[in-house]
């Protein structure tokens, strides 16, 4: 641009001399730089597709690992429900045994207290009674004596 600015202008006239072969060193320049440029958008170009496809496969990788997790975290809720449920239905069953067996405990040591108070009732009556005849014997000699 410079040298077409700089180049002398012909008398009466737009046109410009400049110096042929100065512009034709230039315009080769230019040709071997293009090609060079190209090639380096054409690898910027590359590299942005690159980058975009990584940056997908990477999305793509923690998308899997989240859904993973995810899943993970689910059965792990439901194992730990179904052990909850578990634990609460045994020891529903442990206190339901445990109440059955303390009636048991109730029924039978009502029955042996219930014989015990057969057993000492008669006793106290055979007591009473064997008294009694004591009692009885000892006025029977008062009174004979």
């Amino acid at each position: 641009m410079q040298i077409v600015e700089s180049a002398r202008t012909l008398p009466m006239s737009a046109s410009a001399v400049v110096h042929r072969d100065e512009v034709l060193g230039r315009l080769q320049q230019l040709r071997e730089l293009v090609p060079a440029a190209v090639d380096d958008a054409q690898r910027l170009l590359g590299d942005r597709d690159g980058v975009v496809e990584e940056g997908r496969r990477e999305v793509e990788r923690l998308r899997a690992e989240a859904l993973a997790e995810r899943t993970r975290l689910v059965e792990k809720e439901s194992v730990l429900r179904e052990a909850r449920a578990e634990a609460d239905r045994l020891l529903t069953t442990a206190r339901e045994q445990a109440d059955a067996m303390r009636d048991e405990v109730e029924d039978y040591v009502d029955g042996k207290l219930a014989n015990f108070e057969v057993v000492l009732a008669k006793t106290l009556a055979a007591v009473e009674k064997g008294r009694a005849r004591l009692s009885g014997s000892s006025e029977m000699d008062e009174l004979r004596g």
